[in-house]
């Protein structure tokens, strides 16, 4: 294939990567600015590697009276009431496959599951100022889990269940959680689980209860302890039962020291561990979208990945990093931006953070609920983020890919290698209000005969080479496939988005549209436009994708 492609060769001795040229220049109309330069990609190694179901989701606890900054945006979206005959959200879990779901969230630790041997009355949450979490305990009736296990199974969905770690602890004066976990009422309902051939993914210990907390805490050598018990209780009742679930924990926020304790004492009985991220700040702020477009804010996150793969490096430990909970901007998000257009800069940039960082799994808050989910609350119509998560889930495949791009901090640009494909996918992301950028792709790896028409050169020697396919020749017949995102009369705050200058909606039958990619002869630089996002589906072979 070598010697059939046009290259634009740039050497450079005895270094590792080489920056990227960039020329700027106003456009006809004067009003945006058009600049030219090269995504370069490392072809041949990965920095990363997700699971296949990368893409997670949550289902939450909350019910209608669960408000914020004066909104009550949770309507019927919790377990306990969610409308599991809607054809709509059938068919949008269906799409991917499976998808991931996470069932979980802070009022989790106060639910108690109403199995046969459970004497307390099961009687549902009620807003309680005065209460841990502004609400009463709560209950799952046995009958609404075998709804929805009956949903799951029908919607091809696997499922991480977060189990109530708050019980049998007492709440001291500083605020912690003081004592060991009562499980007794969790082993119950997992056995009730398991007699009735529920398949459950993973059990995770816990909500937000690591580090200082969000509303109590548990010091980290207990929860450590409460770890290898679920771990233990996981062994015993799926015995002889295989694949058995992941144990999974703390759910949490990260703080390095805590972390530490727990990844150094739970050892082999923790399979993954999940932390959350609310990078935004409070939905309430009114700077939500000018941090959403500032790549500083973007990046605020780099610490926490970068720490928990140090951590379970030095540990030694076979547990794998997820987030296992993030929504951006806490408190439910803000109408209009966390389910508008201009979440998919965040969302989307997070994915490639994330993924890039090794982390093996990323849930969404939420699938339904509250002003950022997935779906739209009232009418379960898809919001922006929906279609960005599925056109990620059916582009990227596992591996990530060393990218850089120094024209600009204002185009993120991330490359995986495609699903299914020895090929690669660039994801770029133009943060920008008036700049298009026109992007050459080059591919950064060691100088080699077969890829230099047999030429020789120094074996120490890296470069990057442009991929410019010609026009005229066999391969230039060759198309790349492109996914152009924006939003509908370029608002950001419309809940509408375009592919590829279409409009992304479900069908009268509630089906989930499909995604028709445009083909772009590979010869062509690729556009993007300010403010919006591209998936470009790249046909050139690298070493690190076969």
């Amino acid at each position: 294939m070598g010697s059939q492609i046009l290259v634009v060769l740039f050497c450079v001795l005895s270094c590792s990567f080489v920056s990227v040229y960039s020329q700027g220049g106003n456009n006809k109309n004067n009003d945006t600015a058009s600049v030219q330069g090269t995504v370069v990609v490392d072809g041949d190694t990965t920095i990363g590697r997700t699971d296949e179901d990368f893409i997670c989701a949550t289902l939450d606890w909350w019910p209608p009276e669960k408000c914020d900054y004066g909104t009550c945006a949770w309507g019927h979206a919790s377990l306990i009431n969610l409308d599991l005959s809607n054809q709509i959200l059938l068919k949008a879990i269906q799409a991917f496959s499976p998808l991931k779901i996470r069932l979980g969230g802070t009022l989790q630790d106060k639910v108690i599951y109403d199995t046969p041997d459970n004497h307390q009355p099961c009687v549902q949450f009620v807003k309680n100022t005065s209460e841990l979490f502004t609400f009463t305990q709560g209950c799952l009736p046995m009958y609404r889990w075998d709804e929805l296990n009956a949903f799951f199974s029908k919607s091809g969905a696997k499922i991480i269940f977060g189990l109530n770690a708050l019980m049998g602890r007492t709440i001291q004066r500083d605020g912690s959680a003081a004592g060991a976990w009562n499980y007794s009422n969790a082993q119950s309902f997992i056995t009730y689980t398991v007699r009735h051939n529920y398949s459950i993914h993973g059990w995770e210990l816990g909500n937000e209860l690591s580090g200082s907390g969000v509303g109590t805490k548990v010091a980290a050598d207990q929860y450590a302890s409460d770890t290898i018990s679920l771990h233990d209780i996981v062994e015993n009742i799926y015995s002889g039962i295989e694949p058995k679930p992941l144990v999974l924990a703390p759910g949490g926020f990260y703080d390095a020291n805590w972390f530490r304790t727990l990844i150094t004492k739970a050892g082999n009985s923790v399979d993954a561990i999940t932390h959350h991220i609310y990078n935004l700040g409070p939905g309430v702020d009114p700077n939500l979208v000018e941090k959403i477009l500032d790549p500083s804010v973007l990046d605020n996150v780099l610490g926490s990945f970068r720490g928990l793969q140090s951590l379970l490096r030095s540990a030694g430990s076979s547990a794998t990093a997820w987030v296992g909970e993030s929504g951006g901007a806490y408190n439910s998000g803000r109408n209009h931006v966390s389910n508008a257009f201009v979440y998919s800069f965040w969302y989307l940039d997070q994915l490639a953070l994330a993924a890039s960082h090794d982390t093996k799994t990323y849930c969404r808050q939420s699938l339904i609920g509250g002003n950022y989910g997935l779906l739209n609350t009232t009418t379960f119509v898809p919001n922006p983020d929906y279609y960005s998560a599925l056109l990620w889930h059916r582009l990227m495949g596992r591996n990530a890919l060393s990218t850089s791009f120094s024209g600009s901090n204002k185009l993120r640009v991330y490359a995986h290698c495609s699903k299914y494909s020895k090929r690669f996918t660039l994801l770029l992301i133009n943060l920008d209000k008036s700049t298009t950028f026109e992007v050459n792709v080059g591919v950064n790896r060691t100088l080699t005969q077969q890829g230099l028409n047999n030429r020789k050169w120094p074996k120490h020697n890296r470069s990057y080479s442009i991929i410019r396919l010609p026009r005229h020749s066999k391969i230039g017949t060759m198309m790349r496939e492109e996914y152009h995102l924006t939003a509908k009369d370029g608002d950001l705050h419309s809940q509408t988005m375009l592919l590829n200058g279409k409009i992304l909606s479900v069908d009268s039958n509630g089906d989930i549209p499909s995604f028709e990619p445009s083909l772009v002869n590979s010869s062509e630089l690729i556009s993007v436009a300010p403010l919006s996002i591209v998936f470009a589906r790249i046909p050139y072979i690298l070493p690190a994708c076969r």
